[in-house]
């Protein structure tokens, strides 16, 4: 009996002394990194946001919203968007988007996206015309000039004045600002007409028709007329032969 009971202190104690080092074990092993966070979704900010379901539209229609995507995770240069409100699109005249075709409208999204990461203070230092992601930002394609006046940001393009009017989100890689007009660039809605094809030269064929046409007292109108007297002769000469004939 005292041989069994020794067994089971044995066995309980070897038991506990391994529960012991299993615990110590998975105390000391270093916990799991967390998973690296995913890029912003712009679209899910905007809609948390609410007021912007017209410009979300807008995005995901142009594909613009997946391109987003792969350059915030795949750039260090960042992103700065203007939201339009969805009252800054209604003040748009009636059927002003479904005019656009589909490459204005994805024009028109990327003219609200400038490639670079701006911070309110760095609004101030910014150099004009800012380049969108529309293109070229020569005069009368797609320019946007900022301009700041204290702690108003205002933002021009040459048809649309407004200013940032809110900051949606921000993390140093990624700005989303408010603005109560659609930024209307002039390349969609006031094209420039294509430069005129330059006048045709005068034609000189008149000129030289005049020129070339010959003049009443050229070699040839001469010997028509030479010609001309030389059968009036022959003719007088034959009737006068038949006369004298007639009379011997």
């Amino acid at each position: 009996m005292m041989i069994m009971k020794q067994h089971l202190i044995f066995t309980l104690s070897s038991l506990l002394l391994f529960f012991l080092h299993c615990s110590r074990t998975l105390a000391q092993a270093p916990a799991q990194a967390p998973a690296p966070p995913g890029p912003t979704n712009v679209t899910k900010i905007l809609e948390k946001a609410g007021q912007f379901t017209i410009f979300i539209r807008l995005m995901k229609a142009t594909q613009v919203s997946n391109q987003l995507l792969g350059q915030l995770n795949n750039t260090n240069n960042g992103i700065t968007i203007f939201a339009p409100t969805d009252n800054a699109f209604s003040t748009l005249k009636s059927g002003t988007l479904n005019s656009l075709t589909d490459e204005q409208k994805v024009e028109l999204v990327q003219f609200h996206i400038v490639p670079t990461y701006l911070s309110s203070s760095q609004f101030q230092t910014v150099s004009n015309p800012l380049k969108t992601q529309a293109g070229d930002s020569g005069d009368g394609k797609f320019p946007l000039n900022i301009t700041t006046s204290g702690n108003s940001v205002n933002i021009t393009t040459g048809l649309t004045n407004t200013s940032v009017s809110g900051t949606i989100y921000t993390d140093g890689q990624l700005a989303v600002y408010q603005v109560d007009k659609v930024l209307q660039p002039l390349q969609i809605f006031a094209p420039r007409p294509p430069a005129p094809a330059p006048a045709p030269a005068k034609s000189k064929k008149k000129a030289s028709a005049v020129a070339d046409s010959p003049d009443d007292d050229t070699p040839a109108d001469n010997s028509k007329a030479v010609s001309l007297i030389t059968m009036q002769n022959e003719v007088l000469f034959g009737v006068s032969a038949i006369i004298i004939a007639l009379s011997l």
